[in-house]
């Protein structure tokens, strides 16, 4: 099931690329290991990182390598905002592949539990891993410890204000395994931090924690992010060039 669509030429290109996926995404090759060996216990990974990381690619990547050695692997991805039954995770660089979706109150580890008694599942894949409820990554943690099936999870560690997510909160507090996956600033620092651009390309610092609409994220670096939220004037930079 949720088989992703691969175009040939692409993943030509993503196999160049292993060894940047691999030090990005070392946690679902590590955990492909663990299948069949039942003196190994599965773990809880939460691969976390701002806006336009690379998450969701990192994610079909590991899926289809799963899949590729003739392996079954559930994909889930957030329903708060996304209507139906049947969702889709897509990469920035035009991956895809069919997911079940989550929403608040949904027993995950039932669902998981149900299919596997059918087909054996030998990895969940989770993106948007921030919008989980605490209970539902308590559930995943009995997924790997309990059925002893690997749970990757992929999302956002905090939100436009600098608050973490709940999802993420309790995935920091609980998960075996956390990655932070790393992308850049404007100004070449390592961007921890994300803006909300409204729809007149102003920062927003203030609304909702999830907002649904034309908003655009911006991952940024600490210091860029106090600066674009009011937090500090720009003379604190001293020496350091503005954009």
């Amino acid at each position: 099931m949720n088989g992703a669509r691969w175009p040939f030429s692409d993943m030509q290109r993503l196999s160049k690329a292993s060894a940047f996926l691999v030090d990005g995404a070392g946690a679902p090759f590590r955990a492909l290991r663990q299948v069949g060996l039942k003196t190994h216990m599965a773990k809880l990974y939460f691969n976390y990182a701002t806006m336009n990381a690379g998450k969701t690619t990192m994610l079909l990547q590991a899926s289809y390598n799963y899949r590729e050695r003739g392996m079954t692997t559930m994909l889930f991805v957030a329903g708060h905002y996304r209507k139906g039954d049947k969702g889709l995770i897509s990469s920035r660089i035009g991956l895809e592949a069919e997911a079940e979706m989550f929403r608040d109150g949904d027993d995950l580890y039932a669902r998981v539990a149900e299919h596997h008694e059918h087909t054996t599942v030998h990895c969940i894949f989770v993106d948007e891993a921030q919008f989980l409820e605490e209970e539902q990554v308590w559930q995943l943690a009995r997924i790997a410890d309990r059925l002893n099936i690997p749970v990757m999870c992929y999302g956002l560690r905090t939100d436009f204000q600098g608050k973490l997510f709940p999802g993420s909160r309790a995935l920091l507090a609980i998960a075996d395994d956390l990655r932070e996956v790393r992308t850049i600033c404007r100004c070449g620092r390592k961007a921890t931090m994300v803006v909300r651009l409204g729809p007149d390309g102003k920062v927003a610092k203030q609304g909702d924690q999830v907002a649904i609409g034309k908003d655009v994220y911006v991952s940024l670096c600490r210091r860029h992010w106090e600066e674009e939220m009011g937090r500090a004037a720009p003379d604190d930079f001293i020496g350091f060039a503005r954009n």
